[in-house]
C-alpha cells in the first residue's frame, strides 16, 4: 500500500511541475532575460537538490548492501547453529538411552543390595557367629572371616560402581544440557538479531525509495526550469534576429543617406565649395566607438589565441588539447586565477550575472559544458573532437548560469 502511494505522489508530483510551464508572459528582450536569470536560479537549485538526493540515496544504498551482508552471516550463523542443537540432541538421546541402561543396572544392584540388607537385618550378627562358631579349626575360622571380609568388600565395590555410573551419567547429561541451552540461547539472539536488521532493512529500503521520490522530483523541476529556459531563449533569439534585421535595415539605409550626401558632395565640390561641404562631411562621419578593455577583455583575447587547437576529453593543454572545463581552467591559470576542475563545479565560483550584462572574460555553463564568453554574442570554447577549440554563439545552446570571476 505504501509504494501505491508513493507512486501516486511521484504522478502527482510531476503534474504539478508540468503545471509551472506557464505560457510565456514577457514580451521585451530585457524582460525574457530577467525570466531567463530567474529560472536559471530555480534550475541550479533543483539540479544541487537532484545532486544531493541522489548522494544521500547512493549512501543509503551503500547501507542496504552492506545490511543485506550481514544478514546474509546471521542467516549462515543461524544455520549452523541449529545444526549444532541438531547434533546436540542426538548426543543427548545417546546419552539418554546409556542414562536409562544405567538407571536399570542401578536399580538391579539396589535390589541385589536390599535383599542382602534385609537377610542381615533379620538374621542379625548371628548368622556370622555361628560361622565362626562353627569353624572346626583355627585355619577355618581365619578363612570364614576372610570370606566375611570379601563378602563385605564386595558390597562396598557394588555401591562405589553403581554411585560412580550415576554420577558419571549425570554429570554427562548435565554437560550436554548445558551446551544444548547454550546453543539455544545463542540461536535465540541470533535470531533477534535478524529480525533486527530485516527491520532495519525495511526502513533503509523506504529510506532509499523516499529519497527516489525526492530525486524523481528535483529532477522534474530541473526539466520544468530547463524548458521554460529553452523556451525563453528561443524568444530572445527571435527578437535577437529581429533586432538584428531592423539594424541591418537602419545600416542599409543610412549607407544610402551617407552615399546620397556623398555624391551630393562630390556635386558641390565640382561646383568650388569643396572645403565647406568636405568640413559639413567629416563632422557628420561617426566616430569609432571604444569597446574598453580590462582583465576579463585580456582573458578572452588570450583564450582566442588557441582556436583551432584539438579538443582531448579529461585533457588541459591549450596547445595539445583540452575538454571544456580544462580549457576554461588554463586559461585562467594563466592570468594567477585556480578555478575547479570540472564543468558544474566553474558554474558555482564567481557571482552569477544575467546574459544581457555579460562581458569579455565571463564564464557561461549551459549544463554540462562551459565556454568564455568574448563579446558581440559570441564564445570561445573546446566544442568537439571533431571541431576543437573554435568561436560559437553565446545562444547556441540554452544557458544555465553567466559567471563572473573577473
Amino acid at each position: 500500500m505504501k509504494k501505491y502511494k508513493r507512486r501516486l505522489y511521484v504522478i502527482l508530483t510531476f503534474i504539478l511541475c508540468l503545471s509551472v510551464v506557464d505560457p510565456i508572459s514577457a514580451t521585451t528582450i530585457s524582460e525574457l532575460r530577467e525570466d531567463v536569470k530567474k529560472n536559471q536560479s530555480q534550475l541550479k537549485n533543483a539540479q544541487q537538490q537532484a545532486s544531493e538526493a541522489q548522494e544521500a540515496q547512493e549512501g543509503v544504498g551503500e547501507e542496504i548492501e552492506e545490511i543485506d551482508a550481514e544478514l546474509v552471516n546471521l542467516l549462515t550463523d543461524i544455520n549452523l547453529c541449529e545444526e549444532a542443537i541438531n547434533d546436540k540432541e542426538e548426543e543427548i538421546y545417546r546419552t539418554q538411552l546409556d542414562y536409562d541402561a544405567a538407571v536399570a543396572e542401578k536399580d538391579e544392584q539396589y535390589a541385589s543390595m536390599k535383599i542382602r540388607i534385609q537377610f542381615m537385618y533379620e538374621k542379625g550378627d548371628s548368622s556370622y557367629l555361628h560361622m565362626f562358631f562353627g569353624a572346626g579349626n583355627m585355619g577355618d575360622m581365619v578363612n570364614k572371616a576372610k570370606y566375611v571380609e570379601e563378602l563385605y568388600d564386595y558390597d562396598r565395590k557394588l555401591l562405589a560402581e553403581y554411585e560412580e555410573t550415576v554420577k558419571r551419567v549425570q554429570e554427562l547429561w548435565d554437560t550436554l544440557e548445558e551446551d544444548k541451552s547454550e546453543l539455544e540461547t545463542s540461536k535465540t539472539e541470533l535470531q533477534e538479531g535478524q529480525a533486527y536488521m530485516e527491520e532495519l532493512l525495511a526502513q533503509k529500503q523506504e529510506e532509499y525509495e523516499n529519497y527516489g521520490v525526492m530525486l524523481t522530483k528535483a529532477k522534474q523541476e530541473a526539466a520544468t526550469y530547463t524548458a521554460r529556459i529553452k523556451q525563453e531563449t528561443a524568444q530572445i533569439r527571435k527578437l535577437e534576429e529581429e533586432e538584428r534585421k531592423r539594424r541591418e535595415e537602419e545600416e542599409r539605409k543610412r549607407k544610402e543617406e551617407e552615399e546620397r550626401r556623398r555624391k551630393e558632395q562630390e556635386a558641390l565640390l565640382a561646383d568650388g565649395d569643396s572645403d565647406s561641404e568636405s568640413s559639413s562631411r567629416k563632422e557628420e562621419t561617426p566616430k569609432p566607438v571604444s569597446s574598453g578593455g580590462g582583465k576579463g577583455q585580456d582573458i578572452a583575447n588570450y583564450a582566442c589565441k588557441f582556436i583551432g587547437n584539438p579538443y582531448v576529453a579529461g585533457g588541459t593543454s591549450l596547445t595539445n588539447g583540452a575538454d571544456c572545463s580544462g580549457f576554461v581552467m588554463s586559461v585562467y591559470k594563466n592570468f594567477g586565477i585556480n578555478l575547479p576542475r570540472s564543468s558544474y563545479s566553474q558554474s558555482t565560483v564567481g557571482k552569477g550575472v544575467s546574459y544581457s550584462d555579460a562581458r569579455p572574460g565571463d564564464v557561461i555553463y549551459y549544463g554540462g559544458h562551459v565556454g568564455i564568453y568574448i563579446g558581440n554574442g559570441q564564445i570561445v570554447h573546446a566544442s568537439t573532437e571533431r571541431t576543437g577549440i573554435k568561436i560559437t554563439s553565446a545562444t547556441y545552446r540554452n544557458i544555465v548560469t553567466v559567471r563572473r570571476i573577473v
